[in-house]
């Protein structure tokens, strides 16, 4: 009896660019294989030629690359195969997810179109059984009213619901082989969380193999059973899941493992340990936010005179943040996390509330006076690279402040700041004539973070300023600011959606939920103690780098996608018993109750009756 093929078989595998800088040898001479039924990571940090495996496997490499060797696909030779060859197998038995699904899918066509049109393509179907097909498929992926979305265009969806239908265009044709490429990566904990269940649902229903593609060994850990570590265009490592993460041999794994926050150990050995932090009797606060409310107005329907609903981007949210105090704030998109940064700093239009800064109400202060304070009020942005203006060296980025609240300092003593900056935030001071697009990304956000701490300000807020980085840059960057504020005992507001990167930095949490705060405690009460459930399937969803943990965990689910903020009754999704069955009805707001002197959690519903939510 013959023995059943790899469902991928890739051998001696080198992938070349060229480029006006000279050839670039993105992958040398990689061996893998996939058996039917297995899920395979290939894990390492961006650059380390993960994906290129893959896109030459399905034909997809740019103009300038070039792939030598052998890959298989079910004993099928098909690198380098004619366009009809790969056309046969490609959407049909070999399907992939894309990282960024707005990119992928087609932004004038319905999901209905473009999920027809695979169909159409490999299978002949069309018509009323295509649709059947296409609904059935957006049912599995679990997307609430599958019909509509049938109808819709892909911008009209969230970000999960679009990963989600490129999951179910991957598989429509029950593919042999699904390849995942950072399929999770920009979605919320919780969406994620979803994805890679439905995935692992999919392989045990259909039976496919999956390649998972990612720099998160949390993710791998939830799902793969068997590990590639890939750095530098090598794999420095291969073996079962318990292998790599209990018996690691190469350096570089052990340093992607070591880097991994870790939700049940914040802190961990080797690590910058978070300096401990209690208010002083009778201490006033440095920031006090009492009932900030920021509404957007939107605009519903056309016509010559459309309604508006106001959307309650932040609807009464109050917190207080003593000297040299971290406060996370985390929540999934659009919960109004950077509303909230903004407003706090005044860069948006405040509808009602008090920011008091240092005793003074700075939503009230002119434009003169606002400038004054704003060297004490700093921010460090997601993305370093689109808030760096790409004419100025970093050097003229760092000193731009200075030039605006320090024009008496002359050149030379400015550029003696600009390299103290630099060294503080671990930058080489040779750096200082090159342009934001000649440093990587974490080279940037260090840039950024030079620019906000070169004033001594008294408070920076971090807005998701971690959340695009590699997990060891990640890492060198929350050393980085536990140690600046070790040393000038600065306060920070650090917003992510990561609850296991915010409770390693931060000395409380406020947890936020479509405008309002739901849960508000300690970084040890909100893991330990968590009382609220929207708090508690944020935990849940966070995957841990430990297999084994992995296995024995109960999920809190939450069903279906956030709902829509402009719907009054959104915000009481937790607490259904109050709800007016009216979109537009004044909703009663869930009152915060006080669980101890230092943690507080909103009025919900008790979890067994909590609309939408499930334990598994």
């Amino acid at each position: 009896m013959s023995k059943t093929p790899p469902v991928l078989d890739v051998r001696d595998l080198h992938v070349r660019f060229e480029t006006s800088d000279g050839e670039v040898h993105a992958v040398k001479g990689v061996n893998l294989t996939i058996k039917p039924g297995e899920c395979v990571g290939v894990v390492g940090e961006s650059g380390s030629g993960k994906s290129q495996t893959f896109l030459a496997a399905m034909g997809l490499l740019s103009q300038n690359g070039k792939a030598d060797g052998e890959i298989k696909f079910c004993g099928q030779d098909i690198l380098n195969a004619s366009h009809k060859t790969l056309n046969n197998v490609r959407g049909a038995r070999m399907s992939m997810i894309f990282q960024d699904p707005l990119t992928s899918l087609t932004p004038h066509m319905r999901v209905g179109a473009q999920m027809a049109e695979v169909l159409a393509i490999h299978e002949s179907l069309r018509g009323e059984v295509a649709h059947k097909r296409c609904l059935d498929w957006l049912d599995r992926v679990r997307i609430p009213e599958a019909a509509r979305r049938l109808t819709q265009y892909p911008h009209e969806l969230s970000g999960g619901m679009r990963q989600r239908v490129m999951i179910a265009m991957a598989m429509l044709c029950e593919p042999e082989l699904l390849i995942a490429d950072e399929p999770t990566t920009a979605l919320d904990v919780t969406v994620q969380a979803q994805v890679l269940d439905l995935m692992n649902d999919l392989k045990a229903d259909i039976g496919a193999a999956i390649a998972l593609i990612t720099h998160d060994m949390g993710v791998v850990a939830r799902m793969c059973d068997k590990i590639y570590v890939m750095e530098k265009g090598v794999y420095v490592e291969n073996g079962s899941a318990d292998d790599i993460f209990y018996t690691p041999k190469s350096d570089y794994t052990k340093l992607l493992l070591e880097a991994m926050p870790r939700l049940d150990r914040p802190d961990r050995p080797g690590r910058v340990a978070l300096p401990p932090y209690k208010a002083k009797d009778g201490e006033q606060p440095l920031l006090n936010v009492d009932d900030v409310k920021v509404y957007f107005p939107v605009r519903m329907g056309g016509g010559i005179f459309p309604k508006t609903r106001p959307l309650r981007a932040v609807d009464g949210v109050s917190f207080s943040l003593n000297a040299g105090e971290t406060l996370g704030v985390v929540g999934e998109s659009g919960c109004g996390k950077s509303t909230l940064a903004r407003a706090v700093l005044k860069l948006v239009p405040v509808k009602d509330g008090v920011v008091s800064w240092m005793g003074s109400n700075l939503l009230e202060a002119d434009k003169e006076a606002l400038r004054k304070e704003r060297k004490d009020l700093q921010i460090v942005f997601q993305d370093p690279l689109a808030s760096l203006d790409p004419r100025m060296s970093i050097g003229q980025s760092i000193a731009e402040p200075l030039k605006t609240f320090r024009p008496d300092m002359e050149h030379k003593e400015r550029q003696q700041k600009v390299r103290e900056a630099m060294v503080r935030v671990d930058l080489d001071t040779a750096m200082i004539n090159r342009y934001p697009h000649e440093l990587s990304g974490g080279q940037n956000q260090r840039v950024g973070i030079a620019r906000a701490m070169i004033l001594e300000p008294k408070l920076v807020i971090c807005d998701e300023a971690v959340s695009a980085l590699d997990v060891s840059v990640q890492a060198q960057i929350i050393d980085l600011l536990i140690e600046l504020q070790k040393s000038s005992g600065l306060s920070m507001i650090f917003i992510s959606h990561d609850l296991a990167v915010v409770r390693e930095i931060s000395h409380r949490v406020m947890v936020l939920y479509l405008g309002r705060v739901v849960e508000m405690a300690g970084r040890t009460d909100i893991y330990e103690d968590a009382r609220h459930p929207y708090t508690k399937a944020l935990i849940s969803a966070v995957p841990i780098p430990d297999p084994k943990a992995e296995r024995k965990r109960k999920r809190v689910v939450l069903d279906g996608d956030l709902p829509s903020p402009l719907d009054s009754r959104a915000p009481l999704h937790f607490l259904g018993s109050k709800v007016i069955n009216d979109a537009d009805a004044v909703q009663y707001k869930p009152q915060l109750i006080e669980v101890t002197p230092d943690h507080f959690v909103a009025e919900h519903d008790p979890c067994e009756t909590s609309k939408g939510l499930s334990v598994s």
